[in-house]
């Protein structure tokens, strides 16, 4: 039997896993672009949930660019300490305000060339804004989506850059942005790292299991 093209495969995987995760989303709360990089910031090397606990009192304090760029470091690494690597996320996070406030008029830029100009932030962060925001498709690969990607046989390669212009050259892109969604839900509820759950998976009919289990 003839082999299914990858291009297939992954529309496939997509409207299948659509069905078994319907509320796949952001999982970082937000109401703008602004408050969207932050928690991004802070959600390095941290759960979303931690980051969800600590950003509610952070956005009521700091509702603008100018806030952060104006607000006591100290007291800004007290603010975010529970996420983890707080100096550092602290710095990046007024290091960023201050280039909002200094280049683009306090506003989170819509553009991928503008905000990887931005203390600290890449393609993947600058996908999560665009997509979430901007309504700007674009495929996030964060841990779940590198593994799993991998683990289905989308893409063979373990720079984040080069699996995501694998995944784009794959799917439409109108589902960019909820494809990757929908890979971080699956990964964290049943394909997790140290057990996937292959039994219950959806796509189990499809998946290669490629890489260790």
């Amino acid at each position: 039997m003839k082999q299914p093209s990858k291009a297939h495969l992954a529309v496939k995987i997509l409207a299948l896993l659509k069905k078994a995760h319907p509320d796949a989303r952001c999982a970082l709360n937000h109401r703008t672009p602004l408050q969207l990089l932050v928690a991004t910031i802070l959600s390095a090397q941290c759960t979303d949930v931690r980051v969800n606990k600590v950003t509610p009192a952070l956005f009521r304090k700091y509702k603008t660019a100018t806030a952060y760029a104006n607000a006591d470091l100290k007291r800004l690494e007290q603010e975010v300490r529970t996420t983890g690597f707080y100096r550092q996320k602290a710095k990046s996070i007024q290091r960023t305000a201050n280039e909002l406030v200094k280049r683009f008029k306090g506003q989170v830029p819509r553009t991928m060339e503008d905000l990887v100009t931005l203390p600290g932030v890449w393609r993947k962060t600058a996908n999560v804004i665009l997509g979430n925001c901007y309504g700007v498709p674009g495929i996030v690969v964060d841990t779940h989506v590198k593994r799993l990607s991998f683990r289905m046989g989308l893409t063979r390669h373990t720079d984040p850059d080069k699996i995501e212009i694998d995944l784009m050259k794959l799917l439409p892109r109108k589902d960019w942005t909820f494809f990757s969604h929908v890979i971080i839900f699956h990964g964290r509820r049943i394909c997790t790292a140290r057990r996937p759950n292959c039994t219950t998976c959806p796509i189990k009919k499809l998946c290669p299991k490629l890489g260790a289990l």
